[in-house]
């Protein structure tokens, strides 16, 4: 099973996140799946969240300005002082950061797609009477598998695919919600996702977590105006998974990857 934290250094330290970069205005670090952004009431039983994480890591007072489901992996920026905060995340709100997702979902989508639907700002409430505000999403495959399990009584196997997700505005859950917009939800998913799925896969690869990483972020920095590029390798759940049955590769198969089964 997929461990929520880095292992810590010693019995009695603190776990550590991975750290990407660090300077006087920015800290990013690599969030493992499992773990909260910062604290929260609709889930007041998690005590360990990044943010405290990262703040004890360096020694100084961290400012979220981008978020990250609880369940998603991969590259996670904070502020180190309030200015610098309302500057990136006024650089979310207008869409200038680039993202790149690897995501897992059911079936096989077309090679490439766009998912160009509004959504409404709060998915955990009826979207009656919620204004729809614009999303985007672009997709690539880069590769399909068909593992030997039955999820329904139609077909003996079951088709799976790789996806590298770009959204291209910042709307909460906009890859989850998008990609069950078009039929091909993402395996792991306990909201928005297919339940028979998602257990079929956890017990066919002994891992059970949301299945979207946050690959790589693209962002000015908000001193220097230097465009910045941070990149987080996919973790060790994510080459077990390659690792199970005979994928077809529409993309070159990365190296993190490793070497064909």
């Amino acid at each position: 099973m997929s461990s929520d934290l880095p292992p810590a250094p010693g019995d009695d330290a603190p776990p550590t996140l991975p750290l990407l970069y660090c300077d006087a205005q920015l800290v990013v670090v690599v969030k493992p799946p499992g773990l909260l952004v910062h604290r929260t009431a609709l889930d007041a039983h998690e005590q360990r969240a990044a943010l405290q994480l990262v703040r004890d890591q360096i020694g100084a007072p961290v400012w979220p300005v981008h978020r990250l489901d609880k369940g998603t992996s991969g590259v996670l920026a904070f502020a180190l002082d309030p200015d610098t905060a309302r500057h990136l995340g006024a650089q979310f709100e207008s869409g200038v950061p680039r993202k790149a997702y690897l995501a897992l979902v059911r079936g096989w989508p077309a090679a490439e797609g766009v998912v160009d639907h509004p959504l409404a700002r709060d998915p955990e409430r009826p979207s009656a009477g919620q204004p729809l505000l614009a999303a985007r999403t672009r997709y690539e495959r880069l590769a399909r598998v068909e593992w030997p399990f039955a999820t329904d009584a139609r077909h003996p196997a079951s088709r799976y695919a790789l996806l590298q997700v770009f959204p291209e505005s910042g709307r909460r859950h906009q890859i989850r919600r998008h990609m069950k917009h078009v039929a091909h939800p993402l395996i792991g998913d306990a909201t928005h996702g297919k339940g028979a799925h998602n257990r079929a896969v956890a017990a066919w690869l002994q891992v059970q977590r949301l299945w979207l990483h946050a690959l790589s972020l693209e962002l000015v920095h908000p001193a220097t105006g230097t465009p910045l590029r941070f990149e987080a390798l996919p973790d060790v759940d994510w080459r077990a998974l390659l690792a199970q049955g005979s994928w077809q590769w529409d993309a070159p198969r990365p190296a993190w990857a490793g070497a064909a089964g």
